[in-house]
C-alpha cells in the first residue's frame, strides 16, 4: 500500500503549496484514476508517489518505506514504475530491446531470466518487429508502447501513468492501456492513471481529482464525474452524457 500522511509540496518561489493531502491510501492491486485542471497538483503527486520529490512535509510511505530515507529510494523506484507523458523523457537506448533490458539490468537479473522478460515484454507490447530498431525510429504511439513496455518488464507493484496516453491517437491509447489491463490482470498490479479523458477514467475503480493541490472528490468515477457535472469542477472533462446535459 502507498500512504500519504500530511504531504504538503512547496516549490521554490512559489507562494501556495503545489500539493497538500493529509491523508490518502492506494491500495495493492487498486486501479486508480487521477483528474484535475492543469496546474492542479498531479505530475507533483505522481512523483511523489516514487520518491522523486520529497515532501516539504508530511510521509509518503511504500509499503513500508518512506520516500524520505535514502537508503529506501533505490526498493521504492522498483516497485513503483512511473511513465511520463513524453517518452523521450526515459528512453535512453539505442534499440527497442536494450530499451527492456536497461531497467532490468540495473535490477540485476540474471542473463536467461533477463532475455525471458524482455522477449515476453516484446510479445506483450506488439514490439517484436521493431527489436533491433532504433526508439528514434518510431511513432509516437510505438514509442510510448516501449515505455511502458521497458517499466512493466521489471514488475513493478504499483505503476504510474503521468498523462501517458495525451499525445497519441485514439487507437495508440487504447493499445497502451491493453497492454497495462493485461499486465494488471496478470499481476495484480496496482495503477494509477493521469489523464485528462473522461472515457480512460471510467475504466478505473476509483476516480480522485485533484483542485489547487487538494483531493477535492474520491470516489467511484460514475459518483464523481455526476459531482462534477453539478458543482462545475474546472478542468474535467465529462463523459458525453453528462457533457450534453451540462450544456442543456
Amino acid at each position: 500500500m502507498i500512504e500519504l500522511h500530511d504531504v504538503t509540496v512547496r516549490y521554490p518561489g512559489a507562494a501556495s503549496d503545489a500539493l497538500n493531502i493529509p491523508s490518502l491510501a492506494i491500495v495493492q492491486g487498486e486501479f486508480v484514476a487521477l483528474m484535475g485542471a492543469n496546474g492542479s497538483g498531479k505530475s507533483t503527486l505522481a512523483r511523489c508517489l516514487n520518491g522523486l520529490i520529497r515532501p516539504n512535509s508530511g510521509e509518503v510511505v511504500v509499503d513500508g518505506l518512506r520516500t524520505s530515507h535514502d537508503e529506501s529510494r533505490t526498493e521504492i523506484r522498483r516497485r513503483v514504475g512511473l511513465v511520463f507523458q513524453n517518452p523521450h523523457l526515459q528512453i535512453t537506448s539505442l534499440t527497442v530491446e536494450r530499451e527492456i533490458a536497461f531497467g532490468l539490468q540495473n535490477l540485476g537479473i540474471e542473463t536467461a531470466r533477463l532475455q525471458e522478460r524482455v522477449e515476453e515484454s516484446l510479445e506483450a507490447s506488439a514490439l517484436g518487429a521493431f527489436r533491433r530498431r532504433s526508439p528514434g525510429s518510431l511513432s509516437g504511439g510505438e514509442q510510448q508502447r516501449l515505455a511502458v513496455a521497458a517499466v512493466l518488464a521489471m514488475r513493478p507493484a504499483y505503476l504510474i501513468l503521468d498523462e501517458a496516453t495525451s499525445l497519441l491517437s485514439p487507437e495508440s491509447r487504447k493499445q497502451v492501456l491493453e497492454a497495462v489491463s493485461d499486465d494488471r490482470a496478470m499481476r495484480r498490479t496496482s495503477v494509477v492513471l493521469i489523464t485528462q479523458f473522461a472515457v480512460e477514467a471510467l475504466r478505473a475503480r476509483r476516480l480522485i481529482v485533484l483542485r489547487e493541490g487538494h483531493v477535492a472528490i474520491d470516489g467511484a468515477p460514475s459518483e464523481v464525474f455526476e459531482r462534477c457535472a453539478s458543482s462545475g469542477v474546472p478542468g474535467i472533462q465529462l463523459p458525453p452524457r453528462l457533457r450534453f446535459r451540462a450544456s442543456s
